[in-house]
């Protein structure tokens, strides 16, 4: 995946990816993958970006798991069938689907289905909708599918022939998937990550046989590998439709960091794929696939260096992760922009939703299904199947040529309560393998472990399919089922010391028909109500619920006022902050909620050069007392031995500091002043930022409030 990066964030460490992948810098987003293992509070939205490594499982690995696993006991690889985890919502109740007006006849439905093998090679058993146990490929085409998707890898196993985990997917893997796709009438988009493991935003590794050529040999390596591999695929008699080379490339492909580079590897890619069509006599579509569909100008920036370095392609995909890159209406625009100044097919190669908040094999979950869920989309299957049809409304609403769900298959393969590393470990069927760890290090040698998506496939825990996946069917022909009320989405509320508490006499209410809308009166938990204590700072929750029985929650946190105007750099109108800087200024106000603590805006800095600018704000008519100052930042690729950032407050000649360093995309850190005496009513506050070259972050949410 993903966002792009995998921002694969569990509870232990907690948003790509991102998935939407979805963070980072211009050219340097971390998003998808990075593994906030640290973070206090930053749960990836997001990656970003997280590409499959979007799912990176931050979970920490059992040491105990040795490289000679030891034959797994089949009921140690009893697909959950007895575990209250996996005691799955029923995948039959009926669902309501609104039809999606003028869906071509000839719109992609796809899934990505990558990790099947490994699944059922681990002991998994997937069923159809009457419960019997049956190939999931057909059981995906009865329900709408028309399109697979799968990923290749070159070279996914150590020297020893242990596999990197995350499904093994080499060419032999894509061909024995791809097969069962073509059989049941599906065709089959083959994704060459161009790498040995996972390729997103965060990370793009050469291939082990590629890491010492240069750019020229590079490029004949793809040429040949493209294909040899493809002419392998076609022969053993898989369908293939389209052909995408790279995947997720927003900052690199196969150890290339520079655009030219990038393109070069594109072109050669791209050329071997329209040789093979042309001498199979086969129509197969090129797609080159991006992550961070929130900022349109990056992905314009993407595409128009496509177009000024002559690369051949038909299809821009893009991820699009609703919990981590921006709401439809940006997305559309993405859509939009691209067709209509490039003139260029678009599909969203990657999206997804969870549904349930359950973790099924104790590896945690990328998305939680609790805080971090879209407003309007409960952790339910009615919730999954609403974001999937209105992910394809507004895809073909924007003229998209399909959608392509990730990872739909890729479910628990042992008990949540169960040590199942050694399944993961033998078979590769979770993220990553302690065998990846000398590949990459920096994520699966430290995080190695199980799946973090199995909460967002369409099959429940056993195996068997939601009814959720047939909404490749019913955006086609509608479905109905019994109405009732399916969520009381929870209530955000932030008041100021000493203000007066005021709950909402009513609460939205969500449907399972979605286009109901309408209120129920709250009824309020009234002990809850009496330990709320606005005299203070603090958090509190108030619990609450309907006439009809469903429950919801008031967050309530009582903050004392900030003094600093505009702290977060939402206004526009940003004239009371000033930023210093010697030689080129490194600095932007970016737009990109991946990449800001709160709302959508945050400073962004990066440059290819070393970096030294200041950010201050002098704020004036203070009362005598004591103050706090903090701020949030975040970022990478940063140096600490030759950079150095500072939080500081200047009053009446006397400058307080408090030093900090980011370290990876999402892991916010807090720099803090407590005491700050401030006598003559003014203080200017502000960072001051010495960085070393191509390190990136963003800094955002300045507090100074009054403590005595």
């Amino acid at each position: 995946m993903k966002k792009r990066y995998w921002a694969m964030i569990t509870a232990a460490s907690i948003c790509l990816a991102a998935v939407c992948g979805c963070a980072g810098n211009s050219e340097t987003k971390e998003s998808d993958t990075t593994n906030s293992a640290e973070a206090e509070e930053s749960v990836t939205k997001n990656s970003s970006e997280v590409e499959e490594s979007d799912i990176t499982n931050t979970a920490e690995a059992e040491e105990s798991v040795t490289e000679n696993s030891s034959e797994v006991e089949e009921s140690d690889i009893t697909n959950t069938a007895e575990t209250e985890e996996s005691e799955a919502v029923s995948s039959r109740e009926p669902i309501f689907v609104q039809p999606v007006e003028n869906l071509p006849d000839d719109f992609y439905m796809g899934m990505d289905a990558s990790s099947v093998l490994v699944e059922e090679k681990s002991g998994v058993k997937y069923y159809d909708f009457d419960g019997n146990e049956a190939d999931p490929f057909e059981t995906m085409a009865k329900a709408g599918v028309n399109y697979i998707r799968l990923r290749v890898w070159n070279d996914p196993f150590d020297e020893e022939g242990n596999g990197y985990g995350g499904g093994n997917n080499d060419v032999p893997t894509a061909i024995e998937l791809g097969k069962r796709a073509t059989e049941y009438g599906m065709k089959v988009c083959i994704d060459f990550h161009y790498s040995d493991f996972w390729a997103d935003p965060k990370r793009q590794h050469a291939p082990k046989a590629w890491e010492n050529m240069n750019i020229d040999e590079k490029c004949e390596a793809i040429y040949d590998f493209t294909k040899q591999s493809l002419s392998e695929i076609l022969d053993s008699g898989v369908d293939v439709g389209m052909v995408q080379i790279g995947n997720e490339i927003n900052n690199g492909m196969s150890g290339e960091k520079t655009a030219q580079n990038v393109s070069e590897l594109l072109k050669k890619a791209g050329k071997a794929v329209r040789e093979i069509s042309e001498s199979y006599s086969k129509d197969i579509e090129i797609v080159v696939h991006y992550a961070n569909i929130d900022s349109v100008g990056e992905i314009d920036k993407k595409v128009n260096t496509l177009e000024m370095t002559d690369v051949d392609y038909d299809i821009l995909g893009l991820s699009y992760y609703p919990f981590w890159d921006g709401d439809f209406e940006n997305t559309k625009e993405v859509i939009e922009h691209v067709r209509e100044t490039y003139g260029k097919k678009v599909m969203i190669a990657e999206t997804s939703y969870c549904y349930t908040d359950r973790d099924g094999d104790g590896a945690g979950n990328s998305l939680k299904g609790t805080d971090d869920l879209v407003e309007g989309y409960p952790a339910s299957v009615q919730g999954q199947a609403n974001m999937v049809r209105d992910v394809i409304d507004i895809a073909n609403s924007a003229g998209a040529a399909g959608v392509f769900y990730w990872e739909g298959t890729w479910i628990p393969v042992g008990p949540s309560g169960a040590d199942n590393s050694e399944i993961w470990e033998k078979y590769g069927s979770g993220w990553a393998s302690s065998y990846a760890g000398d590949y990459d290090p920096e994520d699966a040698g430290k995080y190695y472990g199980g799946c973090s998506w199995d909460n967002q496939a369409m099959f429940d825990f056993k195996g068997y399919p939601l009814e959720s996946l047939n909404v490749f069917t019913f955006v086609r022909t509608g479905s109905t089922g019994e109405l009732k009320i399916e969520d009381v989405p929870d209530i955000n509320m932030t008041l100021g010391v000493g203000e007066t508490l005021s709950l909402p006499d009513e609460v939205s209410v969500v449907f399972n028909d979605k286009s109901l809308q309408e209120t129920r009166p709250a009824i309020w938990n009234e002990e809850d109500i009496a330990k709320v204590d606005t005299s203070a700072e603090g958090k509190f929750l108030v619990h609450g619920s309907i006439e009809e029985g469903n429950t919801f929650a008031c967050h309530i946190e009582v903050k004392a006022e900030n003094y600093v105007v505009n702290p977060s750099f939402e206004d526009a109108d940003r004239s009371m902050w000033t930023i210093t800087y010697e030689g080129a200024d490194p600095t932007d106000y970016q737009e990109k909620c991946d990449d800001a603590h709160t709302g959508d805006f945050a400073l962004h800095f990066w440059s290819e050069s070393a970096m030294d600018f200041t950010l201050s704000q002098e704020i004036t008519g203070l009362e005598p007392g004591t103050y706090k100052l903090v701020a949030y930042s975040q970022g990478g690729d940063m140096d600490s031995n030759n950079s150095e950032l500072t939080l500081f407050a200047q009053t009446s000649g006397a400058e307080l500091t408090d030093s900090f360093m980011v370290t990876e995309w999402a892991n916010w850190k807090k720099p803090e002043i407590p005491e700050i005496e401030v006598t003559d009513g003014k203080v200017t506050i502000g960072v001051r930022m010495k960085c070393s070259p191509a390190s990136w972050g963003t800094v955002d949410d300045f507090e100074l409030t009054k403590v005595d």
